[in-house]
C-alpha cells in the first residue's frame, strides 16, 4: 500500500491519549512553540511550531497507543529516504524501524518543509527529527518514572517499555494517561552515537516488500471514481505558434471521446478511456492541429561557440576572487583549456503521470477545490503553481504525493500534473494524463548545457593560481507559487515563466569553485534561456521565445559538467607539471576530511594499470558544495582499439558524509551516482534540429533520433569505501558522487589514449577525431 494514506492528525489528538510534537524538516534553527491551535490544514488543537529560517510551519511526530506516526514533507523518491529517516526516529524511541508508520507529501496533512531534493533529506531533516523523536522519548520517560515510583534515572527502555526494579510498563500503557501536546525541544537528552543500535546498521529499505509483491500502490495506480483520461498535444517545436484545430467532427465519433480542450498553445483531449483519448489526439485518427513555424534555437552544432557569445549572455557574476591575475601574469607555466557539456535529459525510465480533480464547487468539510496526485519533489511549490494556474487560493488546491517512477531532478511530474489539472477543470472531472516516451523525452525541461574556460598558472611545487569562466544557463526553473508560467502548461497557455536568475550560485555555478588550496576566480555569464516580447500584431500568441530548450535540476545541477571541467584541468595541470594527480591533488588539500578520502585511494591508484596501449586510471575529488560531503573516485578504462568506444571497467569511490545512518542505502545510493555519471559521461546528449527535440526514443536507427544510456551490461564492477564520522552530522549522499565520475573517466581516457577529451560525452566519434 502507499504510505500517504493514513488517518488525519485529529484522530490522535481528538482521540485516546497522545503524545504529539511539533518539529521542523527543512529549517536547522531552534523552533519555538505556540501552544494555540495552529492552522494545521484546517486541522484543529495543534501545536503551531516556527522555523526561524522561514522555510517551514508545522510538522508532526504523533505517538499513540495504536500507532507512531511521522507526517513528513520529505517524500520517497526510491532513494531509501523513508527508511533512513524511521531509523533516526526509532533510535530516540528504543524502538524497531517497522515499528513506524511514515505519512509524507500532503498539503493537508503534512506541511511545508521544503522540496527532496539536493541530498538535504537526512542532513536537514534527520537533526529535527531526531530532536523530535527525544523529545517524546522525554515524555514518555518522564510518565514511566511517575507510573513506576522511581528516579527517571533508574529507568532502562527497549522494545517498547521501561523497566526498574523489576517492574514494566509499556509505551501503550503511558499513552493511555493523557494527551500531550509538545515544542520541540533541543535540549533533550539525546542518545549517543556509541549505544547506536539501528543508526549506522543496514536496515532492509521498508518500502520494498510492497513493491516486491505488487501491493504498493504507486501513481499510475490512481484513480479516484469517475476518472477520464487526457492526452496533450504538443506544438511540433519549442517556439510553434498559431494552432488551428481540424477533423473534429472525426476525433467526436470516436466512442468514448468527451472534450477537445484549447487554450492558446495548450491543446488537449479527453475521452473515457486512455485508448480513446490516445486516437483523438492521433492526427492520423483524430484532431488535426496545424502550427506556424517559430524561431529556431541556437543551433546544436554551434552551441559551445554561442554560449561563449556576449550577445547570448544576460548577466555576468563574479563567485569568488582571491585576486590570482597578478600571479596568472607572472607565472612562468600557464595552460589553458576549454570544455563543454551538452543538454542531457533526466531519462526517467517510467514516463510522467498524474491526476487531477478540480471541482467547480469546494468541499465542505476542508474548502479542497483541486486535488492533484503527482510524483511531485515539493507538493508546496506545486501547490501553489497550480493555484496560480487555475485562479484559485493556494488553500483551495490539495496535492498529494504519490511515488512514480522515481527522478534525480526535476523531470515532467510537475508538468503532466499541470496538464491534468487544465484538462480536469474544462470538463469538470477527474482526469488522468500519462505522457507518452515521445512526451517525456522531446518536453521535459533537461540539464542546461555549459561551457567552460579554464587558466591554470604552476610552479616546480604545484598548482599557484586558478581561474574558471563559466557560461551557463539557469539549472533550476521548478514550479513556484508566485509564477504557474514556469509549468509547461502555463508557458503554453499563455502565461510567463519566472524571471531569469540574478546569479548562479546553487544552481548552474554548483561546485564552480574548487576547495583546494591554491587562489582562485570564478565568474560565470549567465545565458538567456528565453526572451519575451509581448505579443504583436503579427504573432498574437508567441510573447514567449525560447533561445534554447527550457532548463532545470538534473542531478548535482551546474556541478556536475563543473566537476567535470575542474577535475579534469586539475589532471592536465598534473601532466603539465609532471606530478602524479592523486599526489598532487593530496598536496592541495589541508581538510583533513578532504585528505581522508585521496588517501583511502592510494593503495588502489599504487597498483593502477601502467597506462597507454588503451588501457588506463584516473581520478578525481571534489567536497560537494550542498551538503558538503567528501568524495574521491578511482576509474579504470580500456578503450577498443577498432572503434574507439570507452568501456569502464571499474570504480572504487572513497565517501565520506559524516554520520552513516544505513550502510547499505549509501552504497545503492553511490553506486546509483556511478552507474548514471558514467552513462552522461559516455552517452547521454539531447539532439535537436532548428526549434525540435529529435531524440524521441531510446533506439533508433536515424542519427539524432534516439537518446542513448548505459545498458545493464555496460556496469562496471564498482566497490565503495565508506568513512563513517558518527561524531559529525550526516550529510546527503544522493548527489555528492555523479560529480566526480565524469572527470576520472576523462582522465583515464587520457591515460590509456594520450587523448584529452574536453566535451562530453565522450563518444567513439570524438575519440577518433581527437586523435587525428
Amino acid at each position: 500500500m502507499s504510505t500517504t494514506a493514513a488517518p488525519t492528525r485529529r484522530h490522535f489528538l481528538l482521540g485516546a491519549g497522545a503524545i504529539a510534537v511539533g518539529f521542523s524538516l527543512a529549517g536547522t534553527g531552534t523552533a519555538a512553540a505556540d501552544t494555540t491551535a495552529g492552522d494545521g490544514g484546517g486541522d484543529p488543537g495543534l501545536v503551531r511550531v516556527d522555523d526561524p529560517n522561514g522555510e517551514a510551519s508545522q510538522s508532526w511526530l504523533v505517538l499513540t497507543e495504536e500507532a507512531i506516526t511521522v507526517y513528513s514533507g520529505k517524500v520517497e523518491l526510491g532513494t531509501g529516504v523513508q527508511t533512513s529517516l524511521t531509523q533516526i526516529v526509532v533510535e530516540e524511541l528504543r524502538l524497531g524501524v517497522g515499528d513506524v508508520h511514515y505519512v509524507q507529501g500532503d498539503t493537508l496533512l503534512s506541511v511545508s518543509q521544503g522540496g527532496t531534493t539536493g541530498s538535504k533529506s537526512v542532513q536537514n531533516g534527520g537533526v529535527q527529527l531526531r530532536q523530535a523523536a527525544a523529545t517524546a522519548f522525554a515524555e514518555l520517560r518522564r510518565r514511566a518514572a511517575a507510573a513506576l515510583g522511581v528516579d527517571p534515572r533508574k529507568l532502562r527502555a527497549s522494545d517498547g517499555a521501561f523497566s526498574a526494579q523489576g517492574h514494566r510498563v509499556t509505551y501503550a500503557e503511558l499513552l493511555r494517561t493523557g494527551n500531550s501536546v509538545l515544542p520541540l525541544d533541543t535540549t533533550a537528552p539525546l542518545v549517543e552515537p556509541r549505544d547506536y543500535n539501528v543508526v549506522g546498521t543496514s536496515q532492509p529499505r521498508v518500502d520494498l516488500p510492497g513493491k516486491l509483491d505488487a501491493t504498493f500502490r504507486f501513481l499510475h495506480d490512481v484513480a479516484p471514481a469517475g476518472t477520464l483520461h487526457g492526452r496533450v498535444v504538443r506544438p511540433p517545436g519549442r517556439n510553434s505558434h498559431n494552432p488551428v484545430i481540424g477533423n473534429l467532427d472525426r476525433a467526436r465519433a470516436i466512442e468514448g471521446f468527451v472534450d477537445v480542450v484549447q487554450q492558446d498553445r495548450f491543446i488537449g483531449v479527453v475521452a473515457t478511456t486512455q485508448w480513446a483519448a490516445a486516437r483523438a489526439a492521433n492526427p492520423a485518427t483524430g484532431i488535426t492541429v496545424t502550427w506556424s513555424d517559430g524561431p529556431a534555437l541556437i543551433p546544436q552544432a554551434d552551441l559551445p561557440t554561442a554560449l561563449r557569445n556576449p550577445v547570448n549572455h544576460y548577466k555576468t557574476v563574479v563567485e569568488q576572487d582571491d585576486g590570482v591575475a597578478p600571479v596568472l601574469a607572472a607565472a612562468s607555466t600557464v595552460v589553458t583549456a576549454q570544455y563543454f557539456t551538452p543538454f542531457q535529459m533526466h531519462g526517467t525510465m517510467g514516463a510522467s503521470t498524474a491526476v487531477a480533480d478540480i471541482r467547480s464547487e469546494p468541499d465542505p468539510a476542508t474548502g479542497i477545490r483541486a486535488t492533484v496526485w503527482s510524483g511531485t519533489q515539493n507538493v508546496t511549490a506545486l501547490r501553489g503553481a497550480i493555484a496560480g494556474l487555475l485562479g484559485l487560493p493556494t488553500t483551495a488546491v490539495r496535492v498529494i504525493y504519490e511515488e512514480s517512477s522515481g527522478c534525480y531532478g526535476h523531470d515532467g511530474v510537475d508538468d503532466c500534473a499541470a496538464d491534468a489539472a487544465l484538462l480536469s477543470r474544462a470538463v469538470g472531472a477527474p482526469v488522468r494524463v500519462q505522457w507518452t516516451r515521445q512526451d517525456e523525452h522531446g518536453w521535459e525541461p533537461y540539464g542546461g548545457a555549459q561551457a567552460h574556460d579554464m587558466t591554470g598558472a604552476l610552479d616546480n611545487k604545484g598548482i599557484t593560481a586558478w581561474s574558471h569562466l563559466i557560461y551557463a544557463p539557469t539549472a533550476n526553473s521548478r514550479p513556484t507559487a508566485t509564477n504557474p508560467g514556469t509549468l509547461l502548461a502555463g508557458a503554453l497557455s499563455g502565461l510567463l515563466p519566472d524571471p531569469l536568475p540574478a546569479t548562479s550560485v546553487d544552481t548552474s555555478g554548483r561546485n564552480a569553485p574548487v576547495t583546494y588550496d591554491f587562489p582562485q576566480r570564478v565568474e560565470a555569464r549567465l545565458i538567456k534561456s528565453f526572451e519575451t516580447t509581448g505579443p504583436t500584431s503579427a504573432a498574437p500568441s508567441t510573447p514567449l521565445t525560447y533561445r534554447i530548450p527550457r532548463t532545470t535540476a538534473l542531478r548535482s545541477l551546474g556541478g556536475f559538467s563543473n566537476s567535470f571541467a575542474n577535475e579534469s584541468f586539475f589532471d592536465e595541470l598534473a601532466h603539465a607539471g609532471g606530478h602524479d594527480p592523486l599526489h598532487l591533488r593530496l598536496g592541495s588539500l589541508s581538510d583533513p576530511r578532504a585528505l581522508a578520502v585521496c588517501r583511502a585511494l592510494l593503495d588502489t591508484w599504487e597498483a593502477r594499470p601502467e597506462g597507454g596501449a588503451g588501457t588506463g586510471a584516473g581520478v578525481a575529488f571534489h567536497q560537494y558544495e550542498v551538503v558538503n560531503a567528501y568524495v574521491a573516485t578511482y576509474v579504470e578504462v580500456h578503450v577498443d582499439p577498432a572503434t574507439g568506444q570507452v568501456h569502464v571497467d571499474r570504480v572504487v569511490v572513497a565517501h565520506d558524509c559524516g554520520l552513516i545512518i544505513n550502510p547499505d542505502g549509501l552504497r545503492n545510493q553511490i553506486e546509483g551516482n556511478v552507474v548514471q555519471g558514467i552513462s552522461r559521461a559516455l552517452k547521454e546528449e539531447v539532439h535537436y534540429t532548428g526549434d525540435r527535440i529529435t531524440s524521441l526514443t531510446w533506439q533508433s536507427a536515424t542519427a539524432g533520433a534516439a537518446y542513448d544510456v548505459i545498458r545493464f551490461n555496460e556496469v562496471p564492477t564498482i566497490e565503495t569505501i565508506l568513512i563513517d564520522r558518527p561524531d559529525q552530522p550526516a550529510l546527503g549522499a544522493g548527489e555528492p558522487t555523479i560529480g566526480t565520475v565524469a572527470g576520472a573517466i576523462a582522465n583515464a581516457v587520457f591515460n590509456a589514449t594520450g587523448t584529452r577529451i574536453r566535451e562530453l560525452p565522450i563518444t567513439p566519434d570524438k575519440l577518433r577525431g581527437a586523435q587525428k
